[in-house]
């Protein structure tokens, strides 16, 4: 039985309950404010008639054990009956209140939702060879739009990605992290290596901060980890912008973190100073998954408060699978890395995770698909 089926039965436990009291206690105690209760309880649990039926089922119910006592009078009686009925009355409002909250919340998400696609839509599932899946887990689960980003791309220059990371939260985030995909999504089809797309990256940041002023200007930055893949996909390199570095996770499950060779800081901070980001390429085999995520992973604590390592973690949780030689797709890994990351913070996400997944297959070598000429 469910949870909800389980809370529905509440308003009669109540009447149970008051039926149980009154009869082991003397006549003079009443349990009419149980009964009363009944139909309170039923309010935010039931429909319209369940409620009306608690509330007729309390009052039958007073009526009879207050004739077996014998204290069925005006006070111990009609005036009970009559603050029953209230009291059902005053529930079908309440009830009919809840409903209307709910439905405006109920829409509020769904504008959510939409702006969030729109926002952030989902990557292509695959380019030639390259499987990718992708997944937002919000911090709040009433919040459906975050800080965070990830976006795919196919280039003149080859497959290009950002996950990445703004300051601050709510709607000024949200707008930062439009720009940031806009900004991305331009660059990465003009600029033919990394270091100029990270240039192009920074600038379009920057005139963004400088249009939005205050706080924003001074203060506004986004982490970002910026790959790009060979057209062969045996070679990925990397630009980490002060962002967690991915995992390489290899056909038997192992895990290997693709750290930078020197710290840089976010995008967006320039003007305190220059700093060179240099590219970093890592081997690619067949069969291997890059997965990329936030912060909101790596700094998801225990009860012990130790931070969630996905080095040690995902050969645990993905070992066993691959060994077998299970096929494992990208969206299996992001939905065991987001099982596995609740369990070990208990239930208690601290902040949003993207998490996106590029597999490289082994089985199905096709060439990535040509995108036009810059």
């Amino acid at each position: 039985m469910s949870q909800l089926l389980r809370t529905r039965w509440i308003p009669v436990g109540l009447i149970v309950l008051a039926v149980v009291v009154d009869v082991v206690t003397p006549h003079d105690v009443t349990s009419a404010p149980l009964l009363m209760a009944a139909p309170v309880a039923a309010a935010p649990l039931l429909g319209v008639r369940g409620i009306i039926g608690v509330g007729i089922t309390a009052m039958i119910v007073h009526a009879l054990l207050a004739q077996v006592d014998g204290t069925f009078g005006w006070r111990a009686g009609v005036a009970n009956q009559i603050t029953l009925a209230a009291v059902t009355a005053l529930a079908v409002l309440i009830h009919r209140t809840l409903r209307r909250q709910d439905a405006r919340a109920r829409r509020a998400q769904q504008v959510a939702a939409v702006a969030q696609r729109a926002v952030l839509p989902r990557p292509p599932s695959r380019l030639g060879s390259l499987h990718i899946d992708a997944r937002y887990v919000p911090a709040e689960s009433e919040a459906l739009i975050g800080g965070d980003l990830y976006v795919v791309q196919n280039t003149p220059y080859g497959i290009r990605v950002m996950v990445g990371d703004v300051r601050g939260k709510g709607l000024g985030a949200v707008s930062a992290v439009s720009a940031d995909l806009g900004a991305f999504r331009y660059a990465a089809d003009e600029a033919e290596d990394l270091p100029q797309l990270v240039t192009r990256l920074e600038r379009a940041l920057l005139r963004e901060g400088g249009r939005r002023g205050g706080q924003q200007q001074e203060e506004g930055f986004t982490t970002a980890l910026i790959a790009e893949f060979s057209t062969d996909l045996e070679t990925v390199r990397l630009v980490n912008r002060g962002h967690p570095p991915p995992v390489l996770i290899d056909p038997q499950g192992g895990a290997t973190l693709l750290g930078a060779s020197e710290e840089a800081p976010p995008l967006g901070m320039s003007d305190l100073g220059a700093w060179s980001a240099p590219v970093d390429s890592f081997a690619f085999p067949a069969g291997s998954t890059l997965l990329c995520y936030t912060d909101g992973v790596t700094e998801s604590r225990n009860a012990a408060g130790r931070f969630y390592d996905p080095v040690v973690r995902l050969p645990l949780v993905l070992g066993r699978r691959l060994r077998t030689g299970a096929r494992v797709t990208p969206g299996q890994i992001l939905d065991l890395l987001i099982h596995d990351v609740h369990r070990h913070a208990d239930g208690r996400p601290q902040d949003d995770q993207a998490m996106l997944a590029l597999h490289r297959s082994r089985d199905d070598p096709e060439p990535v698909p040509a995108a036009p000429a810059a």
